[in-house]
């Protein structure tokens, strides 16, 4: 769970993004603007994480009154092999050398919930890391570095699947599920869609790590909503956003029937006061904005 150390909220002196152009990163830049918080974004454009001399280069950069968020990783639509995972590794390196030099005044490492099996049936902070790909193993190995390379306070926030209008990642979800409807008036699920699945809009993800970071908070949380719906339902919800008729085709299982769900006692302790966005709501304002884009 996380721990807060400042008891009020308080806006840190400046927020520096690693990963500033991401979907994530984009989306706690605005979040951070409209909270009036000074942040600097840093992308693979400004400092190639992956790069030799990055760690002296990101130290230069930092203030020790600065609270770094890193959500800077090659995501799995890149690749979940060796190469990718090295390349990701070498990212936390970098930053690890950099805290070496420069001790900040907060750390923010963005996770995910690959570092959890997929066997079991309610995931919560107390459940046992033990992830199944090199990707999850990478996050995990990653949480280590970062918690042991400062003595800076460390928040660990592992993301379930994360939806909106602007992702570029195009992961089985309401995302990829959106764009098939859009594309080819058609809606392709695994088998019946049997799995479930908790699904989160990046605008709560962006408000629950703008407020760790005012909060100074340090431990572990899963940013996760507490609700699981099926891929079939998530379809049908999909699908009815759309003024035309939308079909929904079962494909042949690739892989076992898995569920997720997890507990957020964790969460509503930290922040008891955040609502999250309603599903249909999310979906609605992903939808309305896809369309806007054109």
């Amino acid at each position: 769970m996380l721990n807060h150390l400042n008891e009020r909220p308080i806006n840190p002196a400046r927020v520096v993004i690693l990963g500033a152009r991401g979907f994530i990163g984009r989306a706690l830049a605005e979040a951070l603007q409209r909270a009036c918080i000074t942040s600097l974004p840093v992308s693979s454009v400004d400092l190639d994480l992956a790069t030799e001399n990055a760690g002296d280069r990101l130290a230069a950069m930092l203030q020790p009154s600065d609270a770094i968020v890193l959500l800077s990783a090659l995501t799995p639509d890149k690749g979940r092999g060796l190469q990718p995972f090295l390349a990701n590794i070498r990212m936390a390196a970098s930053l690890c050398h950099a805290l070496e030099q420069v001790t900040p005044a907060h750390v923010v490492y963005f996770s995910s919930d690959s570092v959890y099996p997929m066997r079991g049936s309610v995931i919560s902070e107390q459940a046992c890391a033990e992830p199944e790909d090199l990707y999850g193993m990478m996050h995990l190995a990653r949480e280590m570095m970062v918690r042991s390379a400062t003595k800076a306070p460390v928040a660990i926030l592992r993301t379930t699947l994360v939806y909106g209008a602007a992702d570029t990642h195009n992961s089985y979800g309401p995302n990829r599920l959106r764009r098939m409807a859009r594309k080819d008036g058609k809606v392709m699920v695994f088998g019946q869609g049997e799995e479930t699945r908790d699904h989160i809009l990046v605008d709560d993800v962006a408000a629950l790590t703008v407020l760790s970071l005012r909060h100074r908070s340090a431990g572990t949380l899963n940013l996760a909503t507490g609700q699981s719906i099926s891929y079939a339902e998530l379809a049908k919800k999909v699908a009815a956003l759309f003024d035309k008729p939308i079909e929904i085709v079962g494909t042949a299982r690739q892989t076992p029937i898995s569920h997720r769900h997890f507990d957020i006692t964790d969460l509503r302790k930290a922040f008891p006061s955040f609502v999250f966005t309603p599903l249909e709501e999310g979906l609605a304002k992903a939808h309305r904005e896809m369309m806007e884009q054109g």
